[in-house]
């Protein structure tokens, strides 16, 4: 059984003649462990796809499962990182980090009793994403890089078995995004947990992933879907390979055949 399933799945945004088809027949299965990037056109529903999986959205029709149940409301036990990083200015960098166990109904009564096994976690994660000795510094003192390494801590500080990225590292240049690539490759290496990448970038759902699924333009269909066979750890100097270069145009070439008018 898929850990991650979507069958047939449509979504309308809005009500009656007025509402939007975002999402139309989507189908797609990952299993546990698995590493998946999505890709397609601007606004074919990829986001849309991640709040699914995650309850923020139910389908207007279809079925999204996950670990065999069907998702009905919020997810508690998944880990979400967004394009933006929105820590809270007034919180220290460990602070933005443990606000999620904080709060969280299933984690806050066993972070108030006994803080210490969230600490160790906390600054664990610190350590592999390379914020050791930033725990006390404010978000306006770290980097952009930095803060969307802290935002990847808060996702994991609970240990989700599933993390949704959304674009996590769009806003980026050139030279820290691909810096953040190793950074989640190695927390992916580390913990094993499920992964659900959105992004424009085809270099990095090519560097990232084990299968990249592309979206057709609006109404999003899950139109193909291409295993990436490299090797991990994966290292920057891959990306320069002939058999890598052939891989995202492969992706590009499918993505713009998916925007031609008919």
């Amino acid at each position: 059984m898929a850990f991650v399933s979507l069958e047939k799945v449509r979504l309308v945004y809005g009500a009656g003649s007025a509402g939007t088809l975002a999402v139309e027949d989507a189908s797609l299965s990952i299993e546990r462990g698995e590493f998946v990037a999505v890709v397609g056109p601007s606004g074919c529903g990829k986001s849309t796809i991640l709040k699914m999986v995650s309850g923020l959205l139910m389908p207007s029709a279809g079925l999204v499962t996950v670990e065999g149940q069907r998702v009905t409301q919020p997810r508690k036990d998944c880990g979400i990182a967004f394009q933006n990083p929105t820590l809270l200015p007034w919180r220290t960098t460990l602070q933005n980090i443990l606000l999620s166990v904080e709060i969280a109904e299933e984690h806050s009564a066993n972070y108030r009793r006994d803080k210490k096994p969230y600490l160790d976690a906390a600054h664990d994660l610190l350590a592999t994403v390379g914020l050791a000795g930033f725990e006390n510094k404010s978000p306006w003192q770290l980097s952009g890089g930095m803060q969307q390494r802290a935002s990847l801590c808060r996702a994991l500080i609970h240990q989700p078995q599933l993390l949704l990225l959304d674009e996590p590292f769009a806003a980026l240049d050139a030279f820290t995004r691909e810096d953040l690539w190793l950074v989640l490759q190695n927390l992916y290496l580390k913990r094993k947990f499920t992964v659900i990448l959105v992004t424009h970038d085809l270099r990095e759902a090519a560097f990232l992933a084990d299968t990249i699924y592309i979206m057709s333009k609006r109404p999003g269909r899950i139109v193909s879907s291409k295993r990436v066979d490299m090797p991990r750890p994966r290292r920057i100097d891959d990306c320069f390979k002939p058999e890598f270069t052939e891989m995202v145009q492969d992706l590009r070439s499918r993505i713009a055949k998916e925007l031609v008018v008919a």
